[in-house]
């Protein structure tokens, strides 16, 4: 009997002392696996915001510097002080930008306040140390070029969490206190710039200011949104069975299913029961799509929003991401 019961208090120690070693294990798996997460995306970033200094530097000194063309933003601003004053670009990138640094750290924290003085920093070295060469002094080359490559960085600076050009911050904070959007900030900034400059400099430089511009901000926004822009896409069908059978085994995408009622109803019948379906698919895939969906049910009812970002799930990557 003694001996019995030694035994079992013997095999319960076993068991805790597995179970706690299990616990310890799945524990410590899970730190590694977070830590393995951090230092991915550490070196993601700083890979995207080094390859952005180098291009917006590029921007700068192969095309708008050497021939006196000025941007819109805080780029902008360095831009058109230094060609009015001896102070250097390097150094005024850093002075111009710091108050918009300041005011993203009280908003968006002390990571992409990191970040970004760290970008803003590089920038201001490259500028000064990398002697890029001249490339052209084709004006409208010199306006859609350096915009494009000055707005390659400032996009993949964005991608890696920081920024180079700290009007956006300005941007974000406004229009959380007045009524305007992001957008509407941004140009009403860059009115106000161009007008000093073609006050300052000349109408023909400012004109050519704001084709950089818009050269610069098609180019941020192919940087972060990619060439495939996504759309999520809902449906409604009372053949949803077929439809979502179509999209997961022919189209290889994924398909949430929400349970809906038609509200479009006569009172004495009861309410037809659906399954809506929601799916998200690159621009290019949505002729395609639709056209399977008629297959299935030419009067399903399909409705298409454009999304922004997407992470997980069974869609295409983006570019750079």
């Amino acid at each position: 009997m003694n001996k019995y019961f030694h035994q079992i208090i013997a095999e319960t120690v076993k068991r805790r002392f597995k179970k706690n070693k299990d616990k310890k294990y799945k524990r410590l798996s899970e730190e590694v696996k977070i830590l393995e997460v951090s230092i991915s995306h550490i070196i993601s970033d700083v890979f995207f915001i080094f390859i952005g200094v180098i291009s917006a530097g590029f921007g700068l000194k192969g095309f708008l510097l050497p021939n006196s063309f000025i941007d819109g933003g805080a780029m902008g601003i360095s831009l058109l002080i230094s060609e009015t004053t001896a102070l250097s670009l390097s150094l005024l990138i850093i002075i111009v930008n710091s108050p918009f640094i300041i005011l993203g750290y009280s908003n968006l924290g002390k990571q992409f306040a990191f970040k970004s003085i760290i970008a803003i920093v590089g920038l201001a070295l490259t500028v000064h140390f990398i002697p890029y060469p001249v490339i052209t002094s084709d004006k409208l080359l010199i306006a859609v070029f350096g915009g494009f490559f000055l707005g390659a960085g400032i996009g993949l600076a964005i991608r890696g969490g920081a920024v180079i050009d700290g009007t956006e911050v300005l941007a974000i904070y406004l229009s959380k206190k007045t009524g305007l959007t992001i957008g509407d900030v941004i140009l009403i900034f860059n009115i106000i710039i161009f007008s000093f400059g073609a006050y300052i400099l000349s109408i023909e430089v400012a004109l050519y200011a704001m084709l950089t511009y818009m050269a610069a901000a098609k180019t941020v926004d192919f940087i972060i949104e990619g060439v495939e822009e996504y759309t999520g896409i809902t449906i409604i069908s009372v053949r949803s069975e077929k439809i979502r059978l179509m999209i997961t085994e022919d189209l290889r995408r994924g398909v949430t299913v929400y349970q809906g009622k038609g509200g479009f109803e006569r009172p004495d019948l009861p309410i037809t029961q659906y399954d809506i379906l929601y799916t998200i698919v690159t621009r290019l895939e949505i002729a395609n799509l639709k056209t399977e969906i008629d297959k299935i049910d030419e009067n399903a009812f399909i409705i298409m929003n454009s999304i922004k970002d997407t992470k997980g799930g069974m869609i295409k990557k983006r570019p750079l991401k």
